[in-house]
């Protein structure tokens, strides 16, 4: 293997026969649109178009990375003499990367990408996890055809699916299941300082990810000075928080006064004022011990899981018959939560329209800015129909 042939994408110097600077699908007497001349700069190039999205950048990264690095060193071809035949072998290389210590961490560490003991897997990749590398890669691959890198695209003769209505949602919490759960929060200790800090905060983001059904990105990355009061047209104060999320874009949910009655509680714990000011940088999470800046997205995802687990465990005392449950609860995420959500609002009969703008499923067009009706409506709708019932 060439001498720096293997390893991150921003450490990989390839050699001249493998860079792709004279791959065999590379498009000929055009005029491309990216000045990158071999592989490496052409996926550099594509990957800048997500750099402001860190999560989309990190994903898309990974996959072009994998399959670069597979074909040079398991094929020793270009990325860009890559055919639909040697497509068709990287997918069933995905199921299960050969050989293991070469392309697989040892588990139980994570290693920096700068680190000898850094490989581009974790282990074997289940089927959904495939098929969305394919989707990525077909994505990659359809950009550098249109900007004059590529002559063709080599996953654009993959079977096209016919198209199927989505499956109902699945990956949620049933009613019995969400409630141990709760049960589990509350009977969290909070005796000393420190476990009252704790049992707050996990109170404060389980109401924020059921009750405004938000991701864990759009936890880690808003702040409580997007929470602002307008009133409606009957005078009424109404509570909003304004999240920026996936894709950048914004929307406005609901904060209920089930969510902001958990939200002075919190800010109680950390002696701040009962309510947020606009602007204010405090983050919406904050870590333990007082500290005033954002906790990771890994950080969160660990206190959502390790709520799961303490909730299985007690689930699972009662008998046999209550494994299953206990095997969901291991299960899920924090995007269950999301799920769960959704389906509370849609089973209470609030309005779809309502469910829609409140998880962010789509865009809200510029007329709805003016709506402030609806937007009322959705609110009092939400508070009516979608609530954590902390006891």
């Amino acid at each position: 293997m060439p001498r720096n042939a293997f390893g991150p994408l921003e450490l990989v110097n390839l050699p001249s026969e493998l860079n792709g600077s004279v791959g065999n699908n590379r498009a000929v007497g055009g005029r491309p649109q990216i000045s990158a001349q071999n592989d490496v700069d052409a996926v550099r190039a594509w990957l800048a178009r997500f750099v402001d999205t860190r999560t989309t950048f990190d994903s898309y990264r990974k996959e072009a990375e994998r399959l670069l690095l597979w074909t040079v060193t398991e094929l020793g071809k270009p990325l860009s003499s890559l055919s639909h035949e040697d497509l068709l072998l990287y997918r069933r290389f995905l199921s299960d990367p050969q050989p293991v210590a070469r392309w697989v961490m040892p588990k139980g560490r994570k290693w920096p990408r700068n680190d000898p003991g850094w490989r581009p897997f974790s282990g074997p990749l289940s089927a959904s996890s495939q098929r969305q590398a394919i989707v990525i890669l077909n994505t990659m691959f359809a950009w550098l055809v249109n900007a004059g890198y590529l002559a063709g695209n080599p996953l654009s003769l993959s079977r096209q699916r016919q198209r199927r209505s989505k499956p109902r949602i699945t990956r949620f919490l049933d009613e019995p299941t969400w409630v141990e759960v709760k049960a589990s929060i509350e009977s969290m200790p909070n005796e000393t300082d420190r476990e009252r800090e704790h049992y707050f905060r996990v109170r404060w983001l389980f109401s924020l990810l059921y009750l405004c059904g938000l991701r864990i990105t759009e936890v880690t990355n808003n702040t409580m000075g997007c929470f602002f009061s307008r009133r409606d047209r009957n005078g009424d104060d109404l509570w909003w928080l304004e999240v920026t999320g996936k894709g950048e874009k914004t929307r406005i949910v609901p904060a209920t006064n089930e969510l902001m009655m958990e939200l002075v509680r919190y800010r109680r714990e950390y002696a701040l004022a009962p309510y947020p000011v606009p602007g204010e940088p405090t983050p919406l999470l904050l870590p333990i011990g007082g500290q005033r800046r954002a906790l990771t997205r890994g950080a969160v995802h660990l206190v959502v899981k390790e709520v799961f687990e303490r909730a299985a465990k007690r689930v699972e005392e009662r008998g046999d018959e209550f494994v299953s449950r206990a095997n969901a609860l291991r299960a899920a995420s924090a995007h269950w939560l999301r799920h769960t959500a959704g389906s509370n609002m849609a089973g209470a009969e609030v309005d779809l329209r309502f469910v829609r703008d409140n998880l962010g499923h789509e865009s809200i067009t510029t007329t709805s800015l003016y709506l402030h009706g609806d937007d009322d409506e959705r609110h009092k709708a939400t508070e009516r129909g979608h609530r954590i019932a902390w006891s």
